[in-house]
């Protein structure tokens, strides 16, 4: 009873009071466990400390997979700029909610799919309910899909100049095996610190370990490969199940 009374109240307010990372915002009422929860710091600490490091007021922040804006929201405090994509249209919908309510104007936000091309594609969630996070390309058949434009990586880093670019974070629910080869040139060329989520269990299990291997290989230019421990990693030790049974994120940098 409380818990929906105290729902109540924040919806009609309009926002919840939080903190991401240290810094103080406002948040839509929607999602106020999960505020909650991200305000205590027990929402990937981790990731807001590759934000920390990596992000720098003359610097732009590439955010693939932003969800309702989490790194979003703290990235615009630390960046010069924001480019972020979230297709999701649930999610999208409360992304764009928690950009205005913190008056953000250094954020441009996508309701697009980056992909390895141009089109219409079909997505839903592997949790079965849109918006909660786990929307995926993957999951084409899954319950409640949706409709979503897709745009290639070229086709967007020729229209913006992205030669500022000091951090990339991907997090897009399996998709990564098939988005992030379009990314490599230019990742190569400009080597900005890479934050990447990896979702080998959505994948078949007899080719987890080959497509992760591949997925290292690719990257192999840069110099670090740290997990979210901050622990090296080698291509060896992708057979480890905390990496193929596990969503683990690596931190590729020079």
């Amino acid at each position: 009873m409380l818990t929906r009374l105290r729902k109540t109240l924040y919806r009609a307010r309009g926002h919840v009071d939080g903190q991401l990372g240290g810094e103080r915002f406002r948040l839509d009422p929607y999602h106020s466990k999960f505020w909650r929860r991200a305000s205590a710091g027990n929402w990937e600490p981790e990731t807001f400390a590759v934000l920390r490091d990596h992000l720098h007021p003359d610097r732009d922040y590439l955010d693939i997979g932003a969800w309702i804006g989490p790194t979003v929201l703290f990235g615009a405090r630390r960046a010069r700029h924001v480019y972020c994509f979230e297709p999701d249209p649930v999610a999208f919908r409360h992304l764009a909610w928690n950009i205005e309510l913190n008056g953000l104007r250094n954020v441009s936000a996508f309701a697009v799919a980056l992909s390895n091309r141009f089109g219409v594609a079909r997505m839903a969630s592997f949790g079965g309910e849109a918006g909660d996070s786990m929307t995926s390309l993957l999951n084409a058949g899954g319950d409640q899909g949706m409709d979503v434009v897709t745009v290639s990586w070229d086709d967007f880093a020729a229209s913006v100049d992205l030669s500022a670019v000091s951090l990339v974070k991907m997090d897009i629910e399996g998709a990564e095996f098939d988005v992030l080869p379009a990314l490599i040139p230019w990742l190569q060329a400009q080597r900005p610190a890479l934050y990447l989520s990896t979702h080998a269990p959505f994948l078949e299990a007899d080719t987890r370990a080959e497509r992760m291997a591949t997925l290292f290989d690719m990257l192999s230019f840069y110099g670090s490969c740290r997990d979210e421990a901050g622990q090296p990693v080698t291509r060896a030790a992708l057979d480890d199940p905390r990496y193929l049974e596990r969503f683990p994120s690596f931190l590729f940098s020079d």
